[in-house]
């Protein structure tokens, strides 16, 4: 099974690092020149993307991955296999994906093809993307529907959280730490405005697929000797939105109840990708026919991909991927069958793209 050697090759190459990283682009871009498949490399501040575009036509379907995985122990990276589970850094997160569209690309070469199909590998979404599939939709690499083949459970994921990084700057004053109540401490005004914003109505509204929108208080910082009540202090917070939530009046309801200053230090966007999408009903349509089933499943995902620069253009982006588990964990895992399964729903979806 080429597919699977190819994917254990792969996993070989500790792309943690952009060096690594770089090296996994290099090296899909030889195996695919083996096969008769000429694209180009791009680097941006030191991060190389790979792009080649197979057949003909007014329409174009991009297949997107990312090489870059998270660090891991040394044997993470020496792959091993048990029934029909595939274990390592990356099998999953998500070289498998980026095996599947490699070899959906081989193969739909000698296809007649009457669209486009565009080839992306990139190296740093695993640290927000902004140097690879942000460069390239910014460089006009984009087409008219988008799959990212990120770990997704064989699911479309059609909904994705936006994501808000937030500082609130608290001011206190002064005292001596033995007569706390001649000063105002700052950190406990910082807890009590963690405590308002969580309990805003606007993130407490929930959809389809999401119970609410996420609130993680990331850091604190205050004070600097025991003796002293802490006249400052800085809370960060990592919030996930529910993507048809305005990120903006989410900032307007915060600085509502909060004492202190709040300073944005990130707004990416959420996916939210319409079921009327006829690219996607065509997906959907080809997953029943390839699997022989009735139903697919359609879901959301708390975190974020390459696929919200895509959309922010407005270019449908969806997540669709093998059955994994353990990703960014000790015991990261891939079926084997499932990444078969992608490739061939791939070909046969890229064959009739209209």
């Amino acid at each position: 099974m080429e597919s699977i050697s190819l994917l254990k090759e792969l996993i070989k190459i500790d792309s943690s690092t952009i060096e690594k990283a770089n090296e996994a682009i290099d090296y899909l871009s030889a195996y695919l020149e083996k096969h008769h498949i000429y694209g180009e490399i791009l680097e941006y501040e030191g991060y190389k993307s790979y792009v080649a575009i197979i057949g003909e036509g007014n329409k174009t379907l991009v297949l997107n991955g990312h090489l870059d995985v998270v660090s891991g122990k040394e044997e993470q990276f020496e792959p091993y296999t048990k029934e029909d589970k595939l274990y390592g850094r990356g099998s999953a997160d998500m070289k498998a994906g980026v095996v599947a569209i490699v070899q959906a690309m081989i193969r739909l070469k000698k296809e007649p093809l009457n669209c486009k199909v565009m080839l992306q590998l990139v190296t740093d979404e695993e640290i927000g993307g902004f140097h690879c599939t942000r460069y390239l939709v910014e460089q006009g690499y984009v087409g008219d529907f988008v799959i990212c083949t990120e770990p997704t459970n064989m699911t479309i994921s059609i909904q994705a959280k936006g994501i808000m990084r937030l500082d609130i700057l608290t001011d206190g004053f002064s005292a001596h730490g033995s007569r706390p109540w001649e000063g105002e401490n700052a950190i406990l005004k910082a807890i009590k405005n963690y405590e308002n914003i969580e309990k805003l109505p606007i993130l407490n509204e929930g959809s389809e697929f999401y119970e609410k929108t996420s609130v993680n208080l990331a850091k604190i910082n205050g004070g600097d000797i025991y003796n002293r009540v802490p006249d400052h202090s800085c809370i960060g917070l990592d919030i996930r939105y529910v993507p048809h939530i305005d990120p903006q009046k989410i900032i307007e309801e915060i600085k509502g109840v909060v004492d202190g200053q709040v300073v944005v230090k990130a707004i990416e966007p959420g996916i939210n990708v319409s079921t009327e999408c006829e690219y996607l009903k065509d997906l959907i349509k080809t997953i029943k026919e390839i699997k022989g089933i009735n139903q697919v499943k359609t879901s959301g995902q708390h975190g974020s991909s390459d696929a919200r620069f895509f959309t922010s253009k407005g270019v449908p982006a969806v997540e669709f991927g093998p059955i994994g588990e353990g990703w960014h964990g000790d015991l990261e895992y891939v079926s084997i069958a499932s990444v078969i399964e992608l490739e061939n729903i791939l070909v046969e979806y890229a064959k009739n793209f209209k």
